[in-house]
């Protein structure tokens, strides 16, 4: 085990499995400008608990970065991870999704349910409801791409950071900090450029109007601090027939990142009731 490389359809996608393969078997998704490193802490918190499967999405990290933003789309990368999770003979599992990976993880088991323990979406959306949002947010997407091709690598990362979303991260270890920075600036620009314009929020179908066909078990998980995601949860809450919410507290957006012991702990939580 460890780090393995995949062939799904003509890309390779880097793959990191750790624990026995006997153990509960959880599947993480990382978010944009991240890669399965983000999850290195929560891995090994769970050591000796589970098989845990952490993925490269496309574009990121030491997967693949296909040439055409097509390639990104959400129908192609649900397809392409069903095609990854038989060739690792995964028959069902929890799949763990942040922010990006969230709605990607949505993706998938709405289209794969039968996979599907449980599903856990740190900080995600069902994406937008309307098409006149989904424009505005592609044109506002297309911008950043045209960002990450032109400018300094280094100046879109400082540009990303400082973002509100992650102010909560300011208080994090310095050593935590330049975990994180390190994680960005080792990112390919196009790649990430290829992914907004592919499977951004913008691009991505809506999936507001199914969350209550979804009956397999959904744990929602947000940073009290992160006030637009934790409303999202509990709109969500309100839609999935079986679901339940953690709102950890003095945590942002990557409570993974930022309270990692409190997020295996919800894991851990997660897996017993399985």
């Amino acid at each position: 085990m460890g780090s393995e490389w995949i062939t799904v359809n003509g890309h390779s996608m880097h793959v990191q499995r750790t624990g026995e393969p006997s153990l509960p078997v959880i599947v993480f998704l990382h978010g944009f400008t991240g890669s399965l490193d983000t999850w290195n802490t929560i891995v090994s918190l769970m050591e000796g608990k589970a098989h845990t499967v952490a993925i490269d999405l496309w574009g990121h990290g030491r997967s693949d970065k296909p040439e055409t933003s097509s390639d990104y789309s959400m129908e192609k990368q649900t397809r392409d991870l069903e095609q990854l999770f038989q060739q690792l003979e995964l028959q069902s599992f929890i799949l763990v999704g942040y922010s990006m990976g969230g709605r990607t993880a949505l993706g998938y088991a709405t289209s794969y349910p039968e996979r599907i323990q449980r599903l856990v979406l740190e900080s995600a959306s069902p994406g937008l409801k309307t098409e006149a949002e989904r424009f505005e947010r592609r044109q506002r997407d297309a911008k950043l791409a045209d960002r990450l091709l032109e400018e300094p690598f280094e100046e879109f990362v400082d540009f990303w950071e400082s973002l509100a979303l992650f102010d909560s991260q300011k208080s994090m270890s310095a050593e935590q900090i330049e975990a994180v920075r390190k994680e960005r600036l080792n990112q390919d620009p196009k790649g990430l450029a290829n992914s907004l314009m592919g499977i951004g929020t913008g691009s991505q179908p809506s999936y507001w109007n199914v969350l209550s066909d979804q009956l397999y078990p959904v744990d929602l998980i947000t940073g009290s601090l992160d006030s637009k995601f934790e409303n999202i949860a509990l709109e969500m809450k309100n839609l999935f027939p079986n679901v339940s919410h953690f709102s950890v507290e003095n945590a942002g957006h990557a409570i993974h990142v930022e309270k990692p012991e409190e997020f295996a702990t919800i894991i851990d939580g997660i897996v017993k009731q399985k």
